[in-house]
Formats: structure tokens, C-alpha cells, sequence
């Protein structure tokens, strides 16, 4: 529904921000660490944005970066993590530090985040080690390659960068260069691929 909103921040608190929209006034819970990167009171500033909806509430989280949203995103398929303790994680711990002591299993500075204790810590190692870095290596997040709209499109709509990544090399000889809206057909080969593995 929402990717980002632009607007002028106009509030920071300690986990809380606020965006003066032409005059629409957002307000995005955020990590606490990257209330700053946001910029000053008075800065444009562009929120990326995720969306939880339930009967009772809505609410709007920010993130500074896509890897940062991405990490937020993948907290949540780990058993017993909501967003509201995967935000909490995030502001105790970087998105790259996080990923380095997911690979490392190094339980102990996991367990330094507050909040997280040994039996979520090990969730987190089990569950994310080994998926975050195809999604935040340099390789994965800078543009790249001749379809990157196009894997940036797949990977928003959910599916892995690496597998997204492996089906367009693999769709991508079949198709002749003079193919009648290539790039469209190219999309709906991946996606049908995607959804089939």
C-alpha cells in the first residue's frame, strides 16, 4: 500500500517520528537508534514505510533504508517476534551488526539487546542465519544487472532476492531480444516461476 512517504519532519521523539505531508501529519514508530538519521526538525525527509493493520489498530513503522526494513520484515517470521519486539530488536542493534552476529551465532551480543533473552536469541540464529546476507550483501541491495527494476519489483512483493535473482538469469536467454514487451513478459515468466517453487 504505502513504499514511502516524503514530507517535513516535524516531531522526534525517542522511537517516534512525525512527517508534515502537505499538511498531513504521519507519525511512524522507528528504531530508536535511527531516530537521527532522519535528518533535523525542518529537514525533508523520506520514511520507507510498513504497514500493520488489525481490526483494533493501525500504525505506521519507518525505516531509514531498505536493508533496515528488510531486517524488520524478516524479524517477524521468527517464532514469537511481533513488530512491535522487532522494532525494539532493531533499536538495540544495526541491520549489518545484527546480520554479522546472526552469522557468527554470537548468542552473546544478541542477548545484550534488551529485551532479548537466550531462548529468542537462538530463534533469531536458527530461523535468519544464512537468509539476511542475500538480502543486504552489497551484490543484493546496489543496482545491478540489465532486469534490477524488475527484481526490485519481486523482491517487494516478497519473494528472495536470490531466488528472484536465479530465475531471471535463467528466464532471461529464453526470451528473444525482439520480444514484443519483453521486460512485461519477463516479470510474468518470473513470477510464474516463483510461484511454482
Amino acid at each position: 500500500m504505502f513504499n514511502a512517504i516524503r514530507g517535513t519532519l516535524c516531531y522526534k521523539g525517542a522511537d517516534t517520528i512525525r512527517l508534515d505531508n502537505n499538511g498531513v501529519e504521519w507519525e511512524f514508530s522507528v528504531p530508536a537508534r535511527s531516530v537521527d538519521s532522519f535528518g533535523r526538525l525542518g529537514d525533508e525527509s523520506r520514511v520507507l514505510c510498513w504497514l500493520l493493520h488489525r481490526e483494533d489498530q493501525m500504525r505506521l513503522f519507518g525505516f531509514c533504508s531498505e536493508a533496515e526494513r528488510t531486517v524488520f520484515i524478516e524479524l517477524m517470521t521468527v517464532d514469537g517476534v511481533g513488530p512491535k519486539q522487532a522494532l525494539k530488536i532493531l533499536g538495540g542493534i544495526g541491520a549489518d551488526e545484527l546480520e554479522r552476529a546472526l552469522e557468527a551465532e554470537d548468542l552473546a551480543r544478541l542477548e545484550t539487546i534488551p529485551g532479548l533473552g537466550k531462548k529468542t536469541a537462538q530463534k533469531l540464529v536458527f530461523t535468519l542465519k544464512g537468509k539476511l546476507p542475500s538480502r543486504l550483501s552489497p551484490a543484493a541491495q546496489a543496482p545491478g544487472g540489465p532486469h534490477e527494476d524488475i527484481a526490485r519489483a519481486l523482491v517487494d512483493m516478497g519473494y528472495d532476492r536470490r531466488r528472484v535473482t536465479d530465475a531471471l538469469a535463467r528466464i532471461d536467454p529464453g526470451l528473444p531480444e525482439a520480444f514484443p514487451e519483453r521486460e512485461r513478459e519477463l516479470f510474468r515468466r518470473a513470477i510464474v516461476e516463483l510461484s511454482a517453487r
